[in-house]
């Protein structure tokens, strides 16, 4: 029995944030819709854990009312109590600015305070609850199972493709270098690449 894909296509990735982010017809459907998407999209573009994800406070992804252009995985939260910094894409950025007019009050802003919850912002959503609501998304959206950390997998193999493995490293938090390098996955493409490459030297 074959294994599922450790990575996600461009088009699934796609197919997933378009489901995730149009959910729902009720405010409060809409509102868990802006968390969803805005959480998915820090696994996917910032490559963080999902244990990682559920304890960032707000304060991690914002400061005076404004996205933060960086998110610090704090010693406290990363998995090797290794801390980093992983600069965010537009559409982070873009996020986390729906995340703070929508979801997080200024009466609630503080060090205590989680990213992500349900109802009661001093209890985060634990890994369990986000693996469940991408697995149902990615089901609905393309008909495949999908955990999280297969997020984090398409974020490191798309970064393998455009820079070389010790800046993965960091912004994966990985103290092994051989920890990085199983990101590699050559496809049909890298291989037509490599021979075209060839010719070009000849």
């Amino acid at each position: 029995m074959s294994q599922p894909p450790k990575t996600l296509t461009g088009s699934e990735c796609y197919l997933l944030l378009t489901y995730l982010q149009s959910q729902g017809e009720k405010p409060a459907q809409i509102n868990a819709a802006r968390r969803n998407h805005c959480m998915a999209l820090l696994m996917l573009d910032a490559g963080l854990r999902v244990g990682e994800l559920v304890n960032l406070r707000q304060s991690n992804l914002s400061f005076a009312s404004l996205p933060a252009e960086s998110v610090v995985i704090t010693a406290e939260i990363a998995k090797n109590n290794t801390e980093r910094t992983v600069p965010l894409s537009h559409r982070c950025i873009v996020a986390i600015q729906v995340m703070i007019e929508y979801w997080w009050s200024i009466a609630e802003r503080s060090y205590e305070v989680y990213a992500f919850y349900r109802t009661d912002p001093f209890q985060p959503m634990t890994t369990r609850q986000v693996e469940r609501i991408i697995n149902n998304a990615a089901m609905k959206a393309f008909n495949r199972p999908v955990h999280p950390h297969v997020l984090r997998h398409t974020f490191a193999t798309r970064l393998m493709k455009r820079t070389n493995a010790r800046i993965v490293q960091q912004l994966l938090g990985h103290k092994r270098l051989t920890s990085t390098q199983v990101y590699t996955h050559p496809d049909q493409e890298d291989l037509k690449k490599a021979i075209d490459s060839i010719d070009d030297d000849t």
